[in-house]
């Protein structure tokens, strides 16, 4: 198969994918290595291909998919202990988590994908955090930070405002 072939076999898999997918997931499914599809992914973003690359790997961001999600941003502050629940919240209601921002008094907005669509994306997230021996994003502003919620419906973005306040996640 020519590297264009190729290139649109990847972006056909990730369209067809809610979870992000890995290089070296990729990359067996199409007889190449990883290192082939980590050009062939620079090459699709060289033309504007709409490609994230996350922690857990590779998604065709929703506007390329002509995804039709509802999107809304929350205002959250938890403590570290908090975070999975938090997470599991917004996933029991039927939203998932685009990305967390933080707004820095030096650096600025620094945001960071999270694509959490599910529990299980949640637990993996955490397990990440703990095994690296890391701390959140959040910790840079004592707790508050901001999350794009997306969502079939605006009764699902509602549903999930009312729980994290319920919990005293949202701040107003």
């Amino acid at each position: 198969m020519d590297g264009d072939n190729r290139r649109t076999q990847i972006l056909a898999i990730l369209e067809k994918n809610t979870q992000p997918l890995s290089g070296t997931e990729l990359a067996a499914q199409l007889g190449v290595s990883r290192q082939i599809i980590v050009q062939d992914i620079a090459l699709l973003r060289a033309v504007n291909r709409n490609i994230l690359s996350t922690n857990r790997g590779y998604v065709l961001l929703a506007n390329e998919k002509r995804d039709t999600k509802l999107k809304k941003i929350v205002k959250v502050k938890h403590t570290d202990e908090q975070i999975k629940d938090e997470l599991y919240t917004i996933a029991d209601c039927g939203g998932q988590v685009r990305d967390v921002v933080v707004e820095h008094p030096i650096y600025g907005q620094i945001a960071v994908d999270l694509i959490i669509n599910s529990r299980r994306d949640a637990d993996i997230f955490v397990k990440q955090v703990e095994e690296n021996d890391t701390k959140p994003l959040n910790n840079l502003t004592d707790g508050v930070h901001y999350h794009t919620i997306e969502a079939d419906s605006e009764q699902i973005l509602e549903e999930v405002e009312k729980c994290l306040q319920e919990k005293g996640y949202l701040i107003n």
